[in-house]
């Protein structure tokens, strides 16, 4: 992310890598807020981008200018299941692109090599941005795979202790985030989109300086959320959303997994058996099973041959089953929603938040892991699914937690707590909150 003096406006760029479609919705929400306040926006979009899905965020967004950079090819040195190493591999492809088009901008940007200020955005957790900060001091203290450590769990100031099995010391993913966080040390500040006031240990530990590595420079800490906004639905409101319509306050448990949670056959069988034997209403996205892409990632799964014979209909009235996709910040918004079942991505962690809506852990990949121990063990917002890691989460799990959330007295307390959250969330928006003052802060640094 970029800014640079302009005559008439202050223009920001703001880059958002291939592969990082989830990520790009906050940067949108960041660019719109950026350009209510009076500055020149533009979303360059990484090379892998559909045109599709290119074309679509351009036109639900007017306001602000895009600009896809050229399609490069997928690397071949890196393996299909290592998602987090290939989104860094494919924004390193893109450099070369992203180079000449900040050159040839009107506005003359130049991103830090080229001498214009530059800034990270996170868009995950100040926790996780804790952990990254602090990454190359445990790199530095460990000197075994951190595979090897067994049962222990990692220190980072501000955050608890990560269990060793989500990091990998010797992967090639973990030297990208070496790298990163070393040029977060040198940049001009970073954007995240939380707020203080829902992770005060982790954003004192931060500013504090906790959490760099000694002799190295903490760069400023910028809070600006949660970022978010309603979908625009109008005329095209989902019909998942005229359903949750008939149902009673807080009664259905959303289950939803992101843009690229999908489950196997059998594991979206046991998820239909629990939710049938626990008896609560329920909203679900299923997608298609691994290997099963026909048209696309977000084509319609088979339901019948998917779901347990008799499923649909033995359900019907009480679940709806939605395939590929549902406008999730609009169900997370409904008052028919009290409980959702979460990959714990952290969108979907603060849709949740601001709905006021519990949450069930059952984490997929990547940083979602660590989402899962700062929500359980820090946070206090949710609770995890038993089998997540071991990619087997059976049946009576679902059908018993699903219950205890919608049922038991600590489901009612996880509700409150959230609730609390929620409150908390509204008051840093709101005139002279925390994050509002952040981003007013912020813009006028920018423009001055």
């Amino acid at each position: 992310m970029a800014s640079h003096d302009k005559k008439a406006k202050k223009h920001v760029v703001i880059y958002s890598p291939a592969s990082m479609s989830s990520h790009l919705v906050s940067m949108e929400d960041l660019g719109e807020l950026l350009v209510a306040h009076g500055l020149e926006v533009t979303v360059a979009i990484g090379g892998r981008t559909g045109d599709e899905a290119a074309r679509s965020f351009a036109a639900a967004h007017p306001e602000l200018s895009f600009r896809r950079l050229p399609s490069v090819t997928r690397p071949s040195n890196v393996p299909a299941h290592d998602f987090v190493a290939l989104t860094f591999e494919l924004a390193r492809a893109s450099n070369s692109d992203l180079r000449e088009f900040l050159r040839a901008a009107p506005s003359r940007l130049r991103p830090r090599l080229l001498g214009i200020p530059t800034y990270f955005f996170f868009t995950s957790s100040i926790s996780g941005l804790a952990e990254l900060l602090h990454r190359p001091v445990i790199h530095e203290r460990t000197t075994v795979s951190l595979r090897d450590l067994g049962s222990e769990r990692l220190h980072t100031p501000g955050i608890p202790r990560i269990p060793v099995e989500v990091l990998d010391r010797d992967s090639l993913a973990n030297r990208y985030f070496l790298a990163v966080s070393e040029q977060m040390y040198e940049s001009h500040g970073i954007i995240v989109n939380s707020f203080r006031a829902l992770e005060p240990r982790a954003t004192d530990a931060i500013v504090s300086g906790l959490c760099t590595p000694p002799g190295r420079r903490t760069p400023p800490l910028h809070c600006v959320g949660p970022l978010m906004k309603l979908d625009k639905a109008g005329a095209n409101r989902h019909e998942c959303l005229a359903w949750l319509d008939a149902q009673p306050d807080a009664s259905v448990v959303f289950l939803c997994f992101g843009t690229m949670g999908r489950f196997s056959a059998e594991q979206t069988r046991q998820v239909a058996s629990g939710l049938e034997t626990s008896g609560q209403r329920f909203l679900w996205v299923v997608r298609r099973p691994p290997g099963e892409d026909g048209a696309g990632k977000l084509a319609d799964p088979d339901l019948d041959a998917l779901l347990p014979d008799g499923f649909l209909a033995r359900t019907k009235g009480k679940g709806l089953v939605v395939p590929a996709w549902a406008s999730q910040r609009e169900v997370l918004a409904h008052a028919a929603v009290g409980g959702f079942v979460t990959h714990c991505g952290w969108n979907s962690v603060l849709e949740a938040i601001v709905g006021g809506v519990p949450m069930l852990a059952w984490p997929l990949y990547a940083e979602q892991r660590m989402n899962k121990v700062f929500l359980v063990e820090e946070l206090r917002l949710a609770v995890a699914l038993e089998g997540h890691d071991k990619e087997a989460v059976g049946d009576e799990e679902v059908a018993a937690k699903v219950r205890w959330l919608m049922e038991s007295d600590g489901g009612r307390e996880l509700r409150e707590r959230t609730r609390a959250a929620m409150r908390r969330a509204k008051e840093a928006l709101s005139d002279g909150g925390e994050s509002r003052t952040a981003l007013l802060e912020l813009v006028s640094q920018w423009k001055r």
